[in-house]
């Protein structure tokens, strides 16, 4: 064998016994989003927002289940026959499913979320043209006038990524609370306390869910309390804490636009077993949150706010809403790349000015709107 043979292969040892074998490369490259193992004989990944497929293979399914658990006894969780499926994360905050035989069948399926190493700001998400920059001025002021906002979006739209910007925003005496499933949010604030859920143990108890986290940080004294993303019942607990002095709260959702956002919310709550009437829910909604900011992933693999939607209050039995923000598609170039831009939609004096006046900073929202009116 060459000296470079030689090399290769003791690192392949070295990452095999060490590390997470295969997958090693693709960690460490920064260009990628997103690893997609589907068995041992193929794996995908997201380079600038296209999936590709990637020349790593695993020696066998075991190998690869092998990795599989190294990944998630880390923190405390296992998968295996009797608990197939797994939400656990990397050292650096990445988020991973596994799916074990026997619910996949052509092997186990294993899927990174990655994150950059350099954390995104606002700004960046300008320079790739996600917001404006006077967007981006308008969502700082939102996050810093400790307004209620739900980021809403599909997979893979960039929920947390901008759910972690705008963190940047909070004051750094502040005491925040986050609750997560998997916990990856990486606030800058000195004051966090991180909390995570749970899954049952092989006897299945010992079980602690997101509402159990929810319910128990509203009594550690949280200023604001960031939910990593709302999947179900404890819907109805963040927006209690919303209501009642927790302002500044966020949470993520999966919805395709903020009217569906809503919706969501509601038969969330139903899910619950709560018999509330829908009036009375839909009043609780529009009294607890303030902004909602739609993201979107466009089928050029481009990621765009979409919206910026505030939540007025009720008219009879209906929610309503209005944009200060929308991003209007007007076609796309020879490359494919989509060409739009962001638009005011003329709204002088939002619902939240008498907010941002007592945070004073209702001139810097006043010049805002109107540079983005002039556009």
């Amino acid at each position: 064998m060459s000296i470079s043979e030689q090399e290769e292969l003791l690192d392949d040892i070295c990452n095999d016994v060490l590390g997470y074998g295969p997958l090693e490369p693709l960690l460490a490259r920064d260009d990628i989003a997103d690893i997609m193992v589907n068995g041992a004989g193929q794996t995908f990944i997201e380079v600038g927002g296209k999936t590709i497929e990637s020349e790593v293979r695993f020696r066998d399914n075991a190998q690869l289940l092998s990795i599989c658990q190294r990944i998630v006894s880390q923190v405390g969780r296992r998968v295996d026959e009797s608990s197939p499926i797994c939400d656990a994360r990397l050292p650096d905050g990445s988020r991973v499913n596994v799916i074990a035989p026997p619910l996949a069948i052509d092997g186990t399926a294993l899927t990174i979320r990655k994150f950059k190493k350099d954390k995104l700001k606002l700004d960046q998400l300008v320079k790739f043209g996600a917001i404006t920059p006077e967007g981006a001025v308008l969502l700082q002021i939102i996050g810093r006038v400790r307004c209620n906002i739900v980021i809403s979006g599909g997979t893979g739209s960039g929920k947390t990524t901008l759910l972690n910007c705008l963190t940047g925003y909070i004051d750094l005496e502040e005491r925040v609370i986050t609750c997560e499933d998997t916990a990856e949010l990486q606030l800058q604030q000195p004051h966090v306390v991180r909390l995570e859920t749970r899954p049952p143990n092989i006897e299945g108890e010992g079980e602690i869910t997101m509402r159990d986290l929810i319910k128990n940080c509203l009594r550690m004294r949280p200023e604001r309390i960031i939910v990593g993303e709302v999947r179900g019942p404890e819907v109805f607990d963040l927006l209690q804490a919303m209501n009642t002095g927790h302002d500044g709260s966020m949470g993520t959702i999966h919805a395709n636009t903020p009217r569906e956002c809503l919706s969501r919310m509601e038969s969330m709550i139903a899910m619950g077993g709560y018999t509330l009437p829908a009036k009375t829910v839909r009043e609780i909604i529009a009294g607890s949150i303030d902004v909602i900011i739609q993201a979107a992933r466009l089928r050029d693999g481009s990621r765009r706010i979409t919206h910026i939607t505030e939540v007025i209050g009720m008219e009879g039995d209906v929610i309503i809403t209005q944009d200060l923000m929308r991003f209007e598609m007007d076609g796309e170039d020879a490359n494919g790349k989509i060409i739009g831009r962001h638009k005011s939609t003329g709204i002088g004096r939002p619902h939240f000015w008498d907010r941002a006046r007592y945070f004073n900073e209702d001139k810097r929202l006043a010049a805002t709107l109107d540079a983005m009116e002039k556009d």
